[in-house]
């Protein structure tokens, strides 16, 4: 884009510059007005065989030749690249939509990203921080990144059609953060009906709308202005303890993490007590809670506390060790 651009700059400024040359050429040597100047100038350039504003002495044809010589030239060079420029502009953002439909349709158990504004950004940076394939949706192109490797959709993400193009029937979750809460209510209420099975969560602005965003459809609704106010008074009153779980949550700090991790029901896991799990002592790994199958959340669980099928664990360590336990819930 910087390219173009700076072709485009280029040729105005030839332009401007053979324009300029033959209008004072003809002011100076055939003492013409400024107007007859410029309009000789033109009509030179674009050879259109118009009259002359007057016969031409021997100075003003000398002058005329080299103006065509030159002038021509440019003028030629001018129109042909911008056209040039327009064409394979054209050709280029189809070929680079086509490629980018291929992407989606290759494409399942991906997560959408509808609003790629301030918020939706930071989204997508961490999910693809943690190797999630993701679909942006955003009717503002400029506000797209320039990168190949960037996959969207541009469009209204309120529009059913858009929402089918992002592969909504095979994506996994859908995040929506639009502008509004209407938009994002317009949002959940599609993607609910075209994916029942589909993971949503929705950003609101006023309160009101969480509960009418839980009634659409969404499996979670957060309020950024809620969270925003509750971290900077917890940063006042528990500075470490902010200061460690943004630590522990942020992409940037691979060293360690929070994890979740599910139990599968072939797991070697399923019937031990966490002490028998070998999950502290042998692999290194601090269980902070256990979600149950039901929804039931049991924090800071003992030693003896028994690890069942379909159990979520919220556990904390290094990467690479948690990476050995998601192993061993699934085995």
């Amino acid at each position: 884009m910087n390219l173009i651009r700076r072709k485009f700059v280029l040729i105005l400024l030839l332009i401007i510059a053979v324009l300029v040359f033959g209008t004072a050429g003809y002011m100076i040597i055939e003492d013409m007005k400024f107007i007859d100047a410029f309009y000789m100038t033109v009509i030179t350039l674009a050879t259109v065989g118009f009259k002359e504003v007057k016969d031409l002495d021997e100075p003003g044809k000398i002058f005329t030749i080299i103006l065509i010589l030159n002038g021509f030239g440019i003028f030629t060079y001018s129109l042909t690249t911008g056209a040039k420029i327009i064409i394979e502009g054209e050709i280029k953002e189809v070929f680079k939509k086509r490629r980018m439909r291929k992407k989606i349709d290759g494409l399942a158990q991906h997560y959408i990203v509808c609003g790629y504004g301030r918020m939706g950004s930071i989204i997508v940076k961490e999910l693809k921080a943690n190797n999630m394939p993701v679909v942006v949706i955003e009717k503002n192109k400029i506000n797209l990144p320039e990168d190949e490797e960037f996959v969207y959709v541009e469009g209204d993400a309120t529009h059913d059609d858009v929402l089918k193009s992002a592969g909504i029937e095979k994506a996994k979750g859908l995040i929506t953060v639009l502008p509004s809460d209407a938009e994002n209510l317009y949002v959940v209420l599609s993607a609910r009906e075209l994916n029942p099975d589909l993971f949503i969560v929705a950003r609101a602005i006023d309160k009101e709308a969480e509960s009418k965003l839980k009634r659409a459809g969404a499996d979670k609704v957060v309020s950024p202005y809620f969270i925003g106010g509750l971290r900077i008074a917890h940063t006042i009153l528990r500075p470490t303890v902010v200061d460690f779980i943004e630590f522990a949550t942020r992409s940037e700090h691979i060293e360690i993490q929070i994890e979740e991790i599910k139990v599968s029901s072939g797991s070697g896991l399923v019937g031990k007590t966490i002490a028998q799990s070998g999950i502290g002592r042998d692999i290194g790994v601090i269980i902070l809670g256990i979600k149950r199958a039901d929804g039931r959340m049991k924090f800071n669980p003992t030693s003896q506390t028994l690890i069942k099928e379909g159990d979520t664990l919220i556990v904390i360590g290094q990467t690479d060790k948690l990476s050995l336990l998601e192993k061993l819930a699934k085995e």
